[in-house]
């Protein structure tokens, strides 16, 4: 068998997604180069508790369950061959003396110079081959051009994102908004394609209607007075409505929303929630939402101290919910003179009055959700790994809804073409035959003038990254 490439993998690959390996490997014609700063830097990872933390294990675990069939200790390079399976070989790769000192100032950039040297050495081991460095890193893929080094950054880490028709404008006459509903939607628009999940019809007499579609293909209007009836939080705006709509319904198994920020994601999704349960349509909320990466190290969730304390910053946003609906639940006659002790009682009353619970993704495996509304918050920031973990976990008689937004994203190793948000938006576009998805954009912030302001100027950076 013929070897074609040597892939040299900087640590963020494997960070972002062990199991990538498998695929650089392409059924064993090509070798996967460890370098040992890698091994290193993924040691300290293992201690985490954070995604990156599982990613490291997840690594770690192949490589206890390789076979070792050859040491070359050949001066100046010691190499341990390794082979997992019958399709991916892995050479772990040391030298014996490294021209990069060790600088404890720049600890980083020092790692990468002597991962940039193993590419270089390799190129020298497997004459025959051609090397390549993969990283995530622009930082790192520059060092190696110095090397005269082949760099890569992922395939996946520029894949197409598709352009999405979530919401389909249809002119038709008025006459027929009486008689939409329950209709088939190709009778009304034979070019409906499955990811036009909402409509708009307009008349050019200036009236319109709007409806959501079932994963059936029928019509199901829109009426604001009915369907949300009783709700203490309504939508404001059409997209809200659609979104709220879909949910009522629950007509769909997943539910993907890429929202900006401020645009109501989390609450209306809590308040449709817990209008399932009150239904008896599920018996608990689920509330994930994966850590996040860019925080100072000295904030970062594994060097806090206990379970509550380690994940109540990821949970504020939750909390912050929970307050506002609590307080649109309040009666006037409630504590008055301590409204505070008023509003914290209201929230623990919510959480157990709908089984509300918080899941962090480290804690998901092994675990099966059952009659569940799991709701996957700021997932922009999670991986399709963690995205297939929860997923996973969820049986027949659950329903997610995803949440988040790619103008925000905050985990240095994911990126608006990568993440799990992403992957699953682009599902949408597809006919699933297994499951009904709904999907939305919401594109109107309805915190106030500071969030809208913030992702006008910003928002843009975002969504170049």
């Amino acid at each position: 068998m013929s070897v074609h490439k040597v892939y040299v993998l900087d640590t963020n690959i494997i960070l972002h997604n062990s199991n990538f390996i498998k695929e650089l490997c392409d059924g064993g014609n090509n070798i996967i180069v460890i370098p040992e700063t890698v091994l290193i830097e993924l040691e300290d990872f293992k201690k985490n508790f954070t995604e990156l933390g599982y990613q490291a294990r997840s690594f770690a675990r192949m490589l206890a369950s390789c076979k070792v069939e050859e040491v070359d200790t050949q001066e100046p390079y010691r190499v341990v061959k390794m082979r997992h399976g019958d399709d991916v070989i892995i050479h772990l790769f040391s030298k014996t003396l490294y021209t990069s000192d060790i600088d404890s100032q720049f600890i980083n950039e020092s790692n990468d110079k002597r991962i940039i040297e193993v590419a270089s050495g390799a190129q020298e081991y497997y004459p025959e081959y051609k090397v390549i460095f993969l990283s995530l890193d622009v930082y790192a893929r520059m060092f190696g051009l110095f090397y005269n080094v082949t760099v890569e950054s992922l395939r996946e880490d520029r894949s197409d994102v598709p352009e999405f028709e979530f919401v389909k404008q249809l002119t038709i006459d008025s006459s027929l908004f009486n008689s939409l509903e329950k209709k088939v939607i190709t009778e009304i628009d034979p070019e409906y394609t499955s990811d036009n999940y909402s409509y708009e019809f307009v008349s050019e007499d200036g009236n319109s209607a709007h409806a959501i579609i079932s994963p059936g293909g029928l019509i199901h209007m829109l009426n604001e007075e009915l369907d949300f009836r009783g709700l203490e939080v309504k939508p404001i705006n059409l997209k809200q409505k659609f979104f709220m709509k879909a949910l009522l319904s629950n007509m769909y198994d997943i539910h993907v929303i890429d929202a900006r920020a401020g645009s109501g994601k989390t609450l209306m999704a809590f308040v449709a929630a817990m209008r399932l349960v009150s239904k008896g349509s599920y018996e608990k909320i689920v509330y994930v939402r994966n850590s996040i990466e860019s925080v100072d190290k000295g904030a970062d969730i594994g060097y806090l101290s206990g379970n509550d304390e380690k994940f109540r910053i990821y949970n504020m946003a939750l909390y912050d919910t929970l307050e506002f609906i609590a307080k649109k639940k309040m009666k006037k006659r409630e504590n008055p003179q301590e409204p505070q002790i008023a509003i914290e009682k209201k929230v623990a009353d919510l959480i157990t009055k709908y089984n509300i619970e918080k899941l962090w993704p480290g804690e998901a495996r092994g675990r099966t959700l059952s009659n569940a509304i799991v709701i996957m918050d700021e997932w922009q920031n999670s991986s399709n790994n963690t995205t297939q973990l929860i997923l996973s976990r969820l049986d027949n008689n659950c329903k997610a809804i995803i949440i988040g937004s790619n103008r925000q994203i905050d985990n240095m190793y994911l990126n608006r073409f990568n993440n799990g948000l992403t992957s699953l938006l682009k599902q949408t576009k597809k006919e699933q035959s297994h499951i009904s998805m709904f999907a939305i954009e919401l594109d109107k912030s309805v915190r106030g003038k500071f969030s809208h302001f913030a992702d006008e100027i910003f928002g843009d950076v975002q969504q170049s990254k």
